[in-house]
């Protein structure tokens, strides 16, 4: 990627006498420095990273994942306009593929999939966006997708399994996402590849860390925790270890260890 430099004036392109009184009752001279929200920022960008931009409000987090978005030819989740249909005529492909998706981005309730976006609520038209442009990636190379405010708008909870699936989903499908919100509370369970900490008076800092991509066996696993492998010893939440206990006579064992009896009493008789 290009470095990217981002200059605001505080100055309005047109003037009017309103803009001149609000100057004048402020003291605002009639030639200020600009203001700095990113100056020569090279941010390392690789396909199929997830990257996260955060900040408080005005430390220029948006302008810098626009800036980055352009250079990427992101496709903006924001931007994009939602049909007048039912959420599940919205997608393409077999409709348990666009369940998927519509379950990845928190819409999984069976009457919810057969509202119009225009009947959601915004929490719910938000996610819906996010599974409508990841539908519009599909069949094309991976590429970016980016999302302003990123669950902005939703409760921390379903914020949280929101951020998880869509960690998922980038390592699924190898599809970029370039998200900004104010919230570091998402940072845990998005995994960034590159956090990018918007500080203000255009001071950014960014930390790389390079997280092997998985691909899930199960592609409807979104959002659930991996279960626990049998192996023969129960314990709180599951069986997690194999044990050695003898068998009762006639019954079978399915463990891979060796039972010590068993093997005493195959043993053959020594001679008297």
């Amino acid at each position: 990627m290009e470095p990217i430099t981002i200059h605001y004036t505080f100055r309005p392109k047109k003037r009017s006498l309103a803009t001149g009184q609000v100057a004048d009752l402020f003291g605002l001279a009639d030639e200020e420095p600009a203001h700095c929200v990113a100056d020569q920022v090279l941010l390392d960008i690789r396909p199929g990273d997830l990257v996260l931009f955060t900040g408080p409000s005005g430390s220029g987090k948006s302008s810098l994942l626009r800036a980055a978005g352009e250079q990427l030819g992101a496709r903006n989740a924001d931007a994009l306009m939602l049909p007048d249909q039912p959420l599940v005529d919205c997608l393409t492909g077999p409709v348990e593929g666009r369940l998927e998706r519509l379950a990845a981005c928190g819409l999984s309730e069976a009457r919810l999939v057969l509202r119009t976006p225009g009947e959601l609520s915004d929490g719910q038209r938000y996610r819906f966006r996010l599974a409508y442009a990841l539908d519009s990636l599909a069949g094309t190379e991976p590429g970016f997708l980016l999302a302003d405010e990123f669950a902005a708008n939703l409760d921390r909870t379903l914020a949280k399994v929101l951020a998880f699936n869509v960690r998922k989903l980038c390592s699924r499908t190898g599809t970029g996402f370039l998200l900004a919100t104010t919230h570091d509370d998402l940072s845990a369970d998005l995994n960034p590849d590159l956090w990018v900490r918007c500080l203000g008076d255009g001071q950014v800092e960014c930390q790389r860390r390079d997280i092997k991509k998985k691909i899930s066996p199960l592609p409807s696993s979104f959002g659930c925790r991996k279960a626990p492998v049998p192996t023969g010893r129960t314990s709180l939440g599951g069986i997690t270890a194999a044990i050695t206990s003898p068998s009762p006579a006639g019954s079978c064992c399915s463990g891979t260890a060796t039972n010590p009896s068993a093997s005493a009493s195959s043993a053959p008789p020594r001679p008297r």
